[in-house]
């Protein structure tokens, strides 16, 4: 018993020292729900994890369909004082926020100071936007769902049912575009330059 526990916790500490800090995942093209339960069990974990371009996540379904199912959750409130809650979050950083909390024992000390290791944007805002991001090959939707089904871009569905900032937020994704294709042409001039200096 003594044993196993000691390689239990070896092997925990083994992860640690391998993990980087902070992973950032860049959350476009993926499914929400396979995204979700795999940020939720790294930051049980003990993982950091940022999640940046949550508009950009796929939904299964059509958009009628999913709009309807939020309207349907939108409608359960407390009914004598709704601002007691539950809360129906609009924004698609707050929707991932809001599904990874459902997969996290969130109510106990240690489901608590997992969700606090989370940290969800739309857009890529700084210091991410300099920072290399990673994809998870589990919940692309590329490779997990099935060709000709239909599905839904939370950005579009959230717009639809009421959030405000979804052009404001294209905006500064086509301005941050624009910087890094600049940033990367120069780059590549001066690693050709480098080739031919060494030839």
């Amino acid at each position: 018993r003594g044993d196993q526990s000691n390689r239990e916790g070896e092997r925990r500490r083994r992860r640690r020292r391998m993990a980087p800090e902070v992973v950032v995942i860049d959350c476009a093209g993926h499914m929400l729900g396979r995204l979700a339960s795999i940020i939720a069990k790294q930051l049980l974990h003990g993982q950091k994890v940022v999640a940046v371009r949550c508009e950009k996540i796929c939904v299964s379904g059509g958009f009628v369909r999913q709009k309807m199912k939020y309207e349907r959750f939108r409608r359960k409130r407390h009914l004598t004082a709704p601002r007691k809650g539950p809360y129906h979050y609009k924004a698609p950083a707050k929707i991932l926020w809001r599904t990874i909390r459902g997969m996290v024992p969130h109510k106990t000390h240690r489901g608590a100071l997992a969700l606090g290791r989370l940290q969800a944007f739309e857009g890529c805002p700084a210091p991410y936007d300099k920072v290399k991001k990673l994809v998870v090959p589990e919940a692309l939707k590329v490779l997990r769902l099935q060709h000709g089904h239909k599905y839904v871009v939370l950005g579009d569905l959230s717009t639809a049912v009421g959030w405000k900032y979804g052009e404001a937020i294209e905006e500064l994704e086509a301005a941050r575009m624009e910087t890094a294709k600049s940033f990367w042409e120069a780059k590549k001039a001066d690693l050709i330059a480098m080739r031919k200096a060494s030839a």
